[in-house]
């Protein structure tokens, strides 16, 4: 008789982390977060540093058929220096580690490299390492992120407190529209190889797919502007669901409003050809790299005026649930349909 067994998709991608996490104990004290948040914190004296590493694969993450690889390279980066952004630390270096199967040439991993180093200048840091080992099955990319900030500088997705502002930078579901035409116009090609794909006028949501660039600038100016939020992380798995890890986080309520959710002409435009909501899109696209922040009332007047930042809600408290006020004035429960890794 066989045990019985759960599915991973039973639980999801959360659930995992949460179960793999209660086997875990932290010996170090020196260790001052571990799982939970975009980053690991570890003290170092006078600072922390923060650790990140993602793992990126062929027919997962990326799709070859027309991904350059350049792209690949520099997205692998920026995902990585995105989860640093998000606890409000500076990148300093990476490691960069690779399986290739032999289908790879010399001159495809010196065009992968070229977009790591690109990368690595874009935002200032070291790659100081990795490993290269052999593959059966395509290309896999590990990067792991080392940053760091004051203490006092780091932001968690636990800070977040009643009435604060919750905050997102740039726009929404621009990605998600993206991967869509540039999977449309794949099976295109694959039905007629003489057909040329027609990309032109969709350059800005295929660039937020391929090419995303994580928000260090935003991070910096907090630096200028004297802000530390209460609370951060990036848009990964999509808005709704990066808001409930704040609400869960931080023990809070979550009230946004859809005519405040920021959506680029394109990507509005491009959602509705293709038969999809823009909100929905916005809310669950995930890959944007956008950061969700929240910040204390005070410190409104810094960022009132700045062009990229956009006010989309307030913490609310826990028992008044985590809802979106519609154009019209109804208040809907929100639901977190991000991107579902099992």
């Amino acid at each position: 008789m066989s045990k019985d067994r759960t599915e991973i998709s039973d639980i999801g991608e959360f659930g995992l982390i949460d179960l793999l996490n209660q086997k875990i104990s932290i010996k170090n004290p020196s260790t001052l977060k571990g799982i939970g948040d975009d980053a690991a914190v570890i003290d170092a004296g006078e600072h922390v540093k923060v650790l990140t590493t993602d793992l990126l694969l062929e027919g997962v993450h990326f799709d070859l058929s027309y991904a350059p690889l350049q792209h690949v390279g520099f997205k692998a980066v920026a995902v990585n220096v995105s989860d640093i952004a998000a606890m409000n630390a500076i990148p300093k270096q990476i490691t960069v580690s690779i399986a290739l199967s032999n289908r790879f040439s010399v001159e495809a991993v010196e065009a992968l490299y070229s977009g790591i180093n690109a990368a690595a200048t874009h935002y200032g840091i070291d790659v100081v390492g990795g490993d290269t080992t052999a593959s059966r099955s395509g290309l896999l990319i590990s990067i792991t992120a080392i940053g760091e900030a004051k203490k006092e500088d780091i932001a968690y997705r636990s800070g977040a407190k009643l009435n604060d502002i919750i905050c997102v930078t740039g726009d929404l579901g621009g990605a998600l529209v993206g991967l869509q035409i540039l999977e449309r116009e794949k099976q295109v090609y694959l039905a007629n190889p003489d057909m040329k794909p027609e990309l032109e006028k969709y350059n800005y949501v295929t660039a937020r797919q391929l090419k995303p660039d994580a928000r260090m600038d935003i991070i910096h100016e907090f630096r200028d502007l004297g802000v530390v939020p209460t609370s951060m992380i990036d848009v990964s798995d999509g808005l709704a669901s990066e808001l409930f890890h704040i609400a869960k986080a931080s023990s809070a309520g979550i009230t946004i409003y859809e005519d405040k959710l920021p959506i680029d002409k394109q990507t509005y435009e491009t959602a509705v050809e293709l038969g999809l909501d823009p909100i929905t899109c916005a809310l669950n696209g995930g890959e944007d790299y956008e950061l969700l922040f929240t910040i204390d009332q005070k410190d409104f007047a810094k960022l009132e005026k700045h062009p990229d930042i956009h006010f989309i809600g307030y913490i609310s408290k826990p028992e008044e649930g985590k809802v979106m006020v519609t154009k019209s004035g109804t208040v809907v429960n929100l639901k977190a349909q991000g991107w579902k890794h099992f």
